[in-house]
């Protein structure tokens, strides 16, 4: 192996440690880390309590720092530029969450009701930061205080939120919507409110398959939406509406979010991006899609390094091959991996 494929071996090997490390906490034991436990650590060691907090981090992820120079690397490579303290009220502030009132009710397996962060609670928020050199940096927010955001469950278990990571992750979305926008899924509408706020927005089109879901968002959402009267909702399945004769004519703009993360999103984001061609929609985007091809990239970096059937480079560096632009051009020609 030659020496550039032995530091992007590195780097890859270190992408895969530190996506391990967070997802083990941020699912098994994310309130691990008390108030109590920040202030007393910032007063002992005369430190703030973000350092503090860091420190408990490193620790929660199985890191040393102290005594393992890997675990260093890894600290100071991903933790330190990845870890935000956030502002409340960056979020509270948000005209969805000023506008919009939540009751707590059931429909079926469908529950509507308040979730919340913890303080010092971990969370991802925004896109992971991808480096030159194919670091990829995943984006971890916490507030110090208890923050309460909107939340659907789906028998018991978290489905659709207006977190932080959503309102951050559909800025860019938001931006591009114009004319007359169509959005795969429906959610607690946040796209559909903020698209149709934009003056430049003819009207918004969502496609919902749950009845249910359709049902609690018209009772108790839609009503609160200044502009609702921009906003038609059709229930049937995504790619079955997707298939109708000259869909491209009747949009400017797509966006799809059927997924709740990467882990069940990147069939379905395979599947959409082989159809976009073909759809003719003048613009199109995916909800999250920089940590598709995220996990794209592992799965092609497994292939590139399988001794058996290795992926052909054609001439193309191993780099460029992994990078974001590269993956998404490669993207609608994938049917396996």
């Amino acid at each position: 192996m030659s020496d550039k494929m032995n530091e992007l071996h590195a780097v890859m090997m270190q992408n895969e440690i530190i996506a391990y490390a967070y997802s083990r906490y941020l699912n098994e034991l994310p309130r691990f880390v008390t108030s109590e436990m920040v202030e007393n650590l910032a007063k002992d060691c005369q430190i703030d309590a973000h350092e503090a907090f860091l420190s408990f981090f490193c620790a929660a992820c199985g890191l040393e720092p102290d005594t393992e120079p890997m675990h260093r690397t890894l600290e100071k490579a991903y933790i330190r530029t990845g870890l935000h303290r956030l502002d409340p009220a960056e979020f509270q502030n948000d005209e969805y969450a000023r506008t919009v009132r939540f009751p707590n009710v059931k429909s079926g397996k469908w529950e509507m009701k308040q979730g919340f962060y913890a303080p010092y609670e971990p969370f991802v928020c925004g896109h992971p930061v991808l480096t030159e050199e194919l670091r990829e940096i995943p984006q971890i927010g916490y507030f110090q205080e208890r923050f309460e955001f909107p939340a659907i469950l789906e028998n018991g278990v978290e489905w659709m939120t207006v977190t932080p990571n959503e309102i951050a992750t559909m800025r860019e979305p938001i931006a591009r919507a114009r004319g007359r926008v169509l959005t795969l899924g429906l959610g607690l509408g946040y796209f559909a409110f903020c698209a149709s706020q934009k003056p430049d927005v003819e009207r918004v089109t969502v496609v919902e398959r749950d009845g249910e879901v359709i049902s609690l968002f018209r009772e108790h959402l839609l009503p609160q939406f200044p502009h609702a009267d921009k906003i038609e909702i059709v229930q049937t399945d995504a790619f079955a509406y997707l298939e109708q004769p000259k869909i491209g004519e009747k949009f400017d703009y797509l966006f799809a979010d059927l997924w709740h993360d990467q882990s069940d999103g990147l069939p379905m984001y395979l599947r959409l991006r082989r159809m976009e061609k073909a759809l003719g929609i003048g613009a199109v985007d995916y909800w999250i899609e920089p940590s598709m091809l995220s996990t794209l990239r592992q799965m092609v970096w497994d292939k590139l390094t399988d001794a058996d059937a290795p992926i052909k480079l054609d001439g193309v560096s191993p780099r460029e091959f992994l990078s974001n632009e590269f993956l998404r051009r490669l993207a609608p020609d994938l049917r396996a991996l």
